[in-house]
């Protein structure tokens, strides 16, 4: 069964365990959730505290930014390889 929990549920969970220092098994326990899930949750809080839950489909800031930034490169490259050969045939033409 594969269960999905909202991101504030998933945080609460975290701050749980940081604030009240009850152990991943305990907390998991009186949530109803699997240890190892629970576990999952604490990981990515450490990870990206920010953002640790982005949800299905939705990209952490830090990943969001770099998909644009690659997005932009192609671009320019693109740009750049357009106005090359622009100017190479401008240069024939003038002779």
């Amino acid at each position: 069964m594969n269960n999905h929990y909202s991101a504030e549920f998933k945080l609460e969970a975290v701050k749980r365990i940081e604030k009240t220092n009850e152990s991943v098994t305990k907390v998991a326990a009186d949530l109803g959730v699997k240890p190892t899930t629970l576990q999952g949750w604490v990981k990515k809080y450490k990870q990206s505290p920010a953002a640790p839950f982005p949800g299905s489909g939705n990209l952490s800031p830090e990943d969001e930014k770099l998909r644009k930034l690659e997005k932009e490169l192609r671009e320019l490259r693109e740009e750049n390889e357009i106005l090359k050969k622009a100017a190479a045939y401008f240069a024939k033409n003038l002779k």
